[in-house]
């Protein structure tokens, strides 16, 4: 019975990634054939020695070449095996093994360790997480070869069971895919088992709620007294973010470096946690300066004022906010910056202007609030309407005199 001998081989298809690297794989050769099995590891040309065949120049070099060679120990124990079973040994049944061996690991200890390894931002790494808690929830051990188009369909049963909005369930199913892709680029699963291939993620298109002039109004008339003075910070906070359209995950990253003074006048200047743009806001220009009123209220602690509860709570104190001002509709954080988009496009405010001041990196993103506006135009042209009816009524009385 011939042994099979294995080598290391770089780059065999000559071409660099993206990133420009190329993946270093085992080469098997038995009986005049040829079999590939990859390390996963990838490395730049200048990265690995052809003559040693090592990593060299690279950070991790020694841990690398550990788990380099580890795995082609791995490969000979595996082949050792078939062989103490009496099997008769070839490429094929080597892959088979080694496939069933890797289709058994975990899909959850993968999955965590891409979300750690990568160049993701914190609040990002912490959503994929968030996913990777409702698969546990769904299956607590998955491995590679559970991953089927069933166990996707199963997956978006389970969430929709919870109760989680359609969107919300696409968020976790893109996570889901993503992280899949990687697990194939990796060579973890076979591309023609892809779970993705036949399952289409689901979306709908977002209401945005928003407040008109009057209900604004209503919030800025608010007065909170007793045991719902607590409750101020969060009013005052939701105004501010009407007034400059930020996000939450924006305004609780400010400090008081955000606050400048160009020309003896005040600027908010932040970049978006989202985007990574550079946001430049005139606030004095803004809403009447309203937001500069907000501001020198916090002052002396503005640090404190930029650092809010979790989204979650801050929304179920915008919930109580709301109907105590007397408004019907149910308002959360981000009400504040549809509110700030719709109200500047309904005041004549040119689209790409408002595209620069919410910081979207296109108009495309900000055109979707031009759609909101029929329902404002309509009650105010209702209003100029019963006005124009007052008018008449009053004249026609007169005339009656």
């Amino acid at each position: 019975m011939n042994k099979i001998i294995y080598s290391l081989v770089y780059n065999r298809k000559k071409c660099l990634n993206k990133r420009g690297m190329a993946l270093v794989q085992v080469e098997a050769y038995l009986d005049r054939k040829k079999k590939y099995f990859s390390t996963k590891v990838y490395l730049k040309p200048e990265q690995w020695d052809a003559k040693k065949l090592v990593v060299k120049n690279h950070p991790n070099a020694d841990a690398l070449n550990r788990l380099i060679y580890e795995f082609v120990a791995a490969i000979e124990k595996k082949e050792l095996e078939l062989w103490q079973q009496g099997k008769r040994i070839s490429l094929e049944l080597l892959k088979d093994a080694l496939a069933t061996k890797e289709n058994n690991s975990s899909f959850i200890s993968f999955f965590k360790q891409e979300v750690s390894n990568s160049s993701l931002k914190d609040s990002t790494k912490r959503n994929h997480l968030s996913t990777l808690l409702l698969l546990q929830e769904f299956k607590r051990d998955i491995v590679f070869s559970d991953l089927t188009f069933e166990f996707v369909s199963s997956f978006e049963y389970f969430l929709q069971q919870k109760g989680y909005h359609t969107n919300t369930i696409a968020k976790h199913m893109k996570h889901l895919k993503r992280h899949i892709n990687i697990a194939i680029n990796k060579e973890y699963i076979e591309i023609q088992k892809y779970a993705f291939r036949k399952y289409k993620i689901k979306t709908v298109e977002n209401k945005h709620t928003h407040l008109v002039p009057e209900e604004l109004e209503q919030l800025e008339r608010l007065s909170l007294t007793d045991k719902h003075m607590k409750l101020q910070k969060s009013l005052d906070a939701f105004l501010f973010c009407c007034y400059a359209g930020m996000r939450y995950s924006d305004f609780t990253n400010l400090s008081k470096k955000n606050i400048v003074d160009i020309n003896q006048e005040t600027w908010l200047i932040y970049k978006s946690v989202k985007t990574g743009t550079e946001v430049r806001l005139p606030l004095y220009l803004l809403f009447a300066g309203k937001g500069i009123v907000i501001l020198n209220k916090y002052r002396n602690n503005l640090e404190n004022f930029f650092r809010l509860r979790d989204n979650s709570n801050i929304n179920k104190d915008l919930i109580i906010i709301a109907k105590l001002a007397g408004l019907s509709k149910k308002i959360s954080f981000h009400t504040a910056r549809h509110t700030n988009a719709t109200l500047l496009i309904y005041n004549g405010v040119n689209i790409t202007t408002v595209q620069k001041l919410l910081g979207h990196k296109s108009v495309k993103t900000t055109q979707v609030y031009t759609n909101i506006m029929d329902m404002t135009i309509v009650h105010d042209l209702e209003k100029i309407k019963q006005a124009a009816l007052g008018i008449k009524k009053k004249t026609d009385n007169s005339f009656n005199k």
